[in-house]
């Protein structure tokens, strides 16, 4: 991840004091235009050489960066962490604006405009003039996606509900957006114990191909399985991109407490025994009080092991009709 260099964090500049009314629409936009207007000068010719060099291609690390650090003080429930981290990620979006309108192709009031007239366009039961259906948060995607099917079909362009998703997009992310788009039309499991039982498929699979199909097939069968833990997080309410950080950081958390542990004895993780890890795993996780967490150590591998064989033995062969993936969802709601 490149660096910003000091220079370019003069847009942080001391707050101006604020009258009682800070919370105001009018407070708020005079902000705004504050922040556009530094940002204007620092990209003046008699601005800062560092941010008059950049493009939209040098900043695309920044973007990233800010938008993990929002995600980072979400996760940590860190309010005022959380807004700081807005007006970083903010200023990215006034930045790349800039860069733009000194190359004459568009402006900041261009791109304000461009997604106040789609939230007003995609909200007709809001701001439509006549009676509306949409009720639930279901209907309101669903209707989403019509509305921009038609705005597609409107411009000529090629009509695709996976249209725009970011290629860019974390994987696991990406699926969870698929997943989303795809059941706004009915495109979906039905109940969510039929994607807990498409998970058990892909595990059978996936042995499968592990044991006699190589790794090729097994890389296809282990993207599946992923795919399908994606949309099971979807169907209960879970962004897998959030859980998968949280367990990420519950497992470092753990470790590291290991690694202090084998240290007190003038010790190192590199010369223990799995046994030995497996021990001080266990007390890990006690002193953390959270929830177990399947560590991939001895003792947990020969208890999955042996839970597979005996699930193995029992499991019935898969149906054509559900390997050629998944069908739509009975039940689709009458537009």
């Amino acid at each position: 991840m490149p660096t910003r260099p000091a220079p370019s964090r003069r847009h942080a500049a001391k707050p101006r004091k604020r009258a009682k009314k800070s919370r105001s629409q009018g407070t708020a936009g005079r902000e705004f235009q504050n922040l556009v207007d530094i940002m204007a000068r620092l990209r003046s010719p008699n601005g800062c050489p560092w941010d008059r060099e950049q493009t939209i291609q040098s900043l695309r690390g920044f973007v990233l960066e800010e938008t993990y650090e929002v995600l980072d003080a979400i996760d940590r429930r860190d309010h005022a962490a959380l807004k700081g981290e807005i007006g970083d990620l903010l200023f990215e979006g006034v930045f790349l604006a800039q860069v733009e309108a000194d190359e004459g192709r568009f402006t900041v009031v261009d791109s304000l405009r461009a997604i106040s007239e789609k939230l007003i366009r995609r909200h007709p039961h809001i701001f439509g003039s006549t009676a509306s259906h949409v009720q639930t948060a279901g209907e309101v995607v669903e209707q989403w996606e019509q509305i921009k099917a038609r705005e597609q079909k409107d411009a000529g362009e090629r009509r695709s509900l996976l249209r725009g998703i970011p290629a860019s997009l974390p994987s696991l992310l990406r699926a969870h957006e698929i997943g989303t788009r795809v059941a706004a039309v009915g495109f979906d499991w039905a109940h969510t114990a039929d994607v807990v039982d498409k998970i058990e498929e892909e595990v059978t699979e996936l042995r499968r191909a592990i044991a006699s199909e190589g790794p090729q097939r097994a890389e296809e069968e282990m993207g599946d399985l992923l795919f399908s833990i994606a949309n099971l997080a979807r169907k209960l309410g879970i962004e897998p991109e959030s859980a998968l950080r949280q367990a990420n950081a519950k497992f470092s958390t753990r470790f590291e407490t290991l690694e202090r542990a084998f240290e007190a004895h003038g010790r190192s993780v590199h010369n223990a025994t799995p046994e030995e890890m497996e021990a001080e795993w266990v007390k890990a996780k006690q002193a953390t009080h959270n929830d177990p967490l399947n560590a991939p150590t001895a003792d947990a591998k020969k208890r999955r092991s042996e839970e597979a064989k005996k699930k193995r033995k029992s499991t019935q062969t898969t149906t054509p009709a559900s390997r050629a993936g998944r069908a739509p969802a009975k039940g689709r709601r009458q537009k």
